[in-house]
């Protein structure tokens, strides 16, 4: 495999500025960006300060001849880059040098930037979508969606974005769609999805075929797990079938293979026992512990993606959104965490890696080295 450095891939983005008007290299502002967020910095004017600080340093691998930005050049310079052409940009860095090994969990869902609403109206938020490898805990890539309900009309757009030959897309519910699944499937990859009312006579079909007492049959196939921790209990049970039960409706969705029926029970302390059950239908040969691990391995994009950028990276109280910087800063931050999750020198949180990284030019060093950014 081929590997192209982040910065490589940096110079071929379209420098969107008038020529003659051009003081500070856009690669300059966006090292410079990437490298501040990895510590710490959140807006425009911390990462000024940050390039002042630590001109000495940048210029080891850049040459900053126009030296530091403004806040407002900075600003500026992400309102005109060209998204699309920043997460392509991102996703074939990520292609060179995370490399997905066959049967790969990659996890697509969506996260509303709950600051980017507008101002006078308090609408008008941005909703950005993510590719998330599970086992790796990496961003694969991302678009936007002017909304939650778009989410449909963005997937197609990240697929092109991503290699998933051979990896087992899972998406929520809002995805099970037919376009969809075909799209995943002439790619290489294989789907996993949850059916819900969005797809109504499929749900009646699954519905009709499973139940509790199929579940319970010991000609079943089935696997079972049980979880108990912080005051709660949760057991989970999982049964698979061929696609051929729901007969012609299986030809609708492409390459078909599993349909299967997710059951758990939750109970918390002082409280009666909840229950919960999920379909699946997926183009790829499941068994019930695979199924049933997969589909637990879809929610890794909330815990190990959402709530990183969230609490780490207080990217929900940002309050940028003048033209395409939100959506640019958003890949700023997605790059600073891929590289700060890929370093294993330093055992800690992405916060402590976040103080580490402001305080020590040697362990940034470490950081901006990993993955090949440079």
């Amino acid at each position: 495999m081929t590997q192209l450095t982040l910065l490589n891939q940096l110079s071929i983005i379209r420098d969107p500025r008038q020529p003659r008007k051009v003081h500070h290299n856009l690669v300059d502002v966006l090292f410079l960006a990437i490298t501040a967020v990895i510590s710490g910095c959140e807006g425009w004017e911390e990462i000024e300060d940050f390039g002042n600080d630590k001109l000495d340093w940048l210029r080891k691998y850049l040459p900053f001849s126009g030296g530091i930005p403004t806040d407002d050049t900075i600003s500026r310079i992400f309102q005109l880059i060209d998204p699309n052409e920043f997460q392509k940009c991102f996703a074939s860095w990520m292609k060179s040098c995370c490399e997905m090994s066959h049967g790969s969990i990659i996890a697509i869902d969506g996260k509303t930037l709950k600051g980017s609403f507008n101002q006078q109206n308090k609408t008008d938020t941005i909703h950005m979508v993510s590719a998330f490898a599970a086992a790796n805990s990496v961003v694969l890539g991302q678009v936007k969606t002017d909304a939650k309900s778009n989410e449909i009309t963005a997937i197609p757009t990240l697929l092109d974005l991503l290699d998933i030959r051979g990896c087992l897309v899972t998406i929520d519910a809002m995805g099970c769609q037919t376009k969809i699944a075909k799209k995943i499937v002439d790619k290489g990859g294989n789907y996993l999805l949850p059916v819900k009312g969005n797809q109504k006579k499929l749900q009646s079909a699954l519905d009709g075929i499973f139940s509790i007492n199929r579940l319970e049959d010991k000609e079943t196939e089935a696997y079972s797990t049980s979880e108990k921790g912080h005051g709660r209990e949760e057991v989970r049970h999982c049964m698979v079938v061929n696609a051929s039960e729901i007969g012609d409706l299986a030809f609708e969705w492409t390459s078909l293979k599993t349909l299967g029926y997710v059951v758990s029970f939750r109970t918390e302390k002082g409280k009666k026992t909840t229950a919960a059950f999920k379909f699946y239908i997926s183009s790829a040969e499941l068994d019930a512990k695979s199924l049933l691990n997969a589909s637990r391995e879809h929610w890794s994009v909330e815990n190990k993606l959402h709530w990183q950028l969230d609490v780490s990276m207080n990217e929900d109280a940002c309050r940028i959104r003048q033209k395409n910087s939100t959506e640019n800063l958003a890949t700023v931050r997605h790059t600073s965490l891929n590289l700060l999750k890929a370093d294993d020198s330093f055992q800690g949180g992405i916060k402590r890696k976040h103080k580490q990284a402001n305080r020590s030019d040697s362990y940034r060093e470490k950081i901006v080295s990993g993955l090949s950014l440079l």
